[in-house]
């Protein structure tokens, strides 16, 4: 069940803080050359850089019309203001793919379209991606809330620990990201339970470390909250931070960097789908192809509003971008990460609870 609850996401948020971009819901399709056809894309914020279409639309002369959204239910909101057909592509959260197709909005993929091969293999989950032996979704970008850092303000060998996020030695240099999902998690694998395996009867052990993480913090907030922080010096961590918070900052300040620690952490994913009633399957397939390729994942991984990894272990990045994105350490990293957690109703209450009651502390 696609949950209620609208979170704002990393991708809104830091477009809207470090780029000032225009208002969700407006169409993004300013000073490309005019085309014979069109298509029609549900998008996160990374998608409408003009760097990652401008290719395509040349190269096919096909005008990418993009509309950005921040979360899935935001998304499902315009379907049913719009017309059946007006939509052909969707970047969302993998863990929502088999909800949507579930509900009929997507169409089944054809794997042999698509370089699945070379998708990082722990990104292929069948459970996230297919439904009755069916593939609806390819994954195309992924990253990490983990532990964000100024490698300049602290000890790198310690952001390798999950116990730096209760550490008395940075007490008031830790800034937290308001989700409790991802945050949830990353405690509970410090505490040596693995996300698969959280149940209620961990939410005490969870909340008790909370409580204890509460008085170290400099403040607690959102993607471009936390991110400011660490950019202007109020903070020296940011607890949930990654790639997604550091790596397009890099050049300004090369202090700026991330970490997974050895314990483990928790992995964001989106993936591309098509719609079910596009009337321009054709199309849509070239463009997941595009974005899919060696050149598409590195415009897509370096895209002006958030960097962070691609799928495809092909992707064209230059060695200096592949650094910033720790790419040499994927096969460690990708194995002792675990995705996103989509607790079912009774769980997502609980564990807003424990949350709300963290932050009233």
């Amino acid at each position: 069940m696609i949950r209620s609850h609208l979170r704002i996401s990393r991708r809104r948020l830091l477009k809207t803080g470090a780029a000032g971009a225009a208002a969700v819901g407006s169409f993004s399709i300013v000073g490309r050359a005019q085309a014979a056809e069109q298509l029609n894309a549900l998008v996160w914020c990374d998608h409408s850089d003009p760097n990652l279409l401008q290719p395509f639309e040349q190269t096919h002369g096909i005008k990418v019309n993009t509309k950005e959204f921040a979360a899935t239910g935001e998304a499902l909101a315009i379907l049913e203001q719009s017309k059946p057909g007006d939509w052909d592509v969707l970047v969302l959260d993998t863990v929502d793919i088999t909800k949507l197709a579930k509900m009929g909005h997507l169409a089944a993929l054809n794997k042999s379209d698509y370089p699945w091969d070379d998708i990082f293999p722990e990104l292929t989950t069948e459970s996230l991606h297919f439904l009755d032996g069916k593939l609806y979704g390819v994954p195309e970008k992924f990253g990490y809330n983990t532990v964000a850092y100024n490698s300049q303000k602290v000890d790198p060998a310690d952001m390798r620990k999950a116990a730096v996020l209760w550490n008395e030695k940075y007490k008031g240099r830790i800034a937290i990201y308001d989700y409790y999902v991802p945050l949830m998690q990353m405690v509970g694998i410090g505490l040596g339970i693995i996300p698969p395996q959280l149940k209620p009867e961990h939410l005490p052990a969870i909340k008790a470390k909370l409580l204890e993480m509460k008085p170290l913090a400099a403040l607690i907030g959102d993607v471009v909250t936390v991110q400011n922080a660490l950019v202007s010096g109020s903070a020296d961590i940011i607890a949930g931070g990654g790639e997604f918070a550091t790596a397009g900052l890099h050049g300004e300040n090369p202090a700026l960097d991330w970490v997974l620690p050895d314990e483990g952490g928790i992995r964001w994913m989106q993936s591309l789908a098509v719609f079910e009633k596009s009337k321009r399957k054709e199309a849509a397939t070239k463009f997941v192809q595009y974005v899919m390729s060696p050149q598409g994942q590195a415009r897509l991984a370096t895209s002006a509003c958030y960097w962070a990894m691609p799928a495809n272990n092909k992707a064209a990045l230059t060695d200096e971008q592949k650094k910033i994105l720790r790419w040499d350490e994927q096969p460690t990293f990708l194995p002792k990460s675990y995705h996103y957690m989509s607790p079912d109703p009774e769980m997502d209450k609980a564990m807003l609870e424990v949350w709300t009651e963290f932050l009233n502390a």
